[in-house]
């Protein structure tokens, strides 16, 4: 089961600086993310989304690979496997790409907007839906940051942790 954390930040681009410290983290084995979506509130009031993952290109790829081998086998039917393979890569990916773009995956856009609103001008929030993490390594590294927790279905315990990490207060057990 993933656990959504909601963190937000003083600063335009301080949730930019902690999503690339968590992937980065992410390539040491030490956090699982299943999504993620930076949002900015300028200094007018507007909210920008930044989503992390980016749903049309991978569906077009997939579907463009799935297309070319169904295409090659229907081709080979009517003799012309290579007609079929590359009609088949065109229509695969198209239609992968047109879903990707209208697919609604991991955190949900509406929430992300509502709680995106709430956030004071100039600053930012972080949004992360995480399937596993080592809180006793990543915690520290997340502290230079600051932060304050907005939302979460962390544990209290493992809240309470992670917002002591984002002030800066030692715990006990870390």
């Amino acid at each position: 089961m993933s656990d959504l954390i909601v963190i937000g930040f003083k600063g335009e681009d301080t949730a930019d600086q902690v999503i690339n410290k968590l992937h980065a983290l992410k390539k040491e084995y030490l956090i699982d993310l299943e999504d993620a979506c930076v949002v900015v509130r300028d200094q007018t009031g507007k909210v920008h989304l930044k989503q992390t993952v980016n749903l049309t290109g991978i569906s077009a790829t997939a579907g463009g690979l799935r297309g070319a081998l169904w295409g090659t086998l229907i081709g080979l039917l009517f003799l012309n496997p290579l007609l079929g393979m590359v009609a088949g890569a065109a229509f695969g990916a198209g239609f992968a790409a047109i879903a990707g773009a209208l697919a609604d995956y991991g955190i949900d856009d509406n929430f992300i907007k509502s709680v995106g609103s709430t956030i004071v001008p100039g600053s930012s929030a972080l949004f992360v839906l995480v399937r596993s993490v080592s809180f006793d390594k990543v915690l520290p590294e997340l502290q230079p940051y600051g932060g304050t927790v907005l939302r979460t279905s962390l544990s209290n315990e493992q809240e309470g942790r992670l917002q002591q990490a984002l002030q800066g207060v030692k715990t006990a057990g870390a």
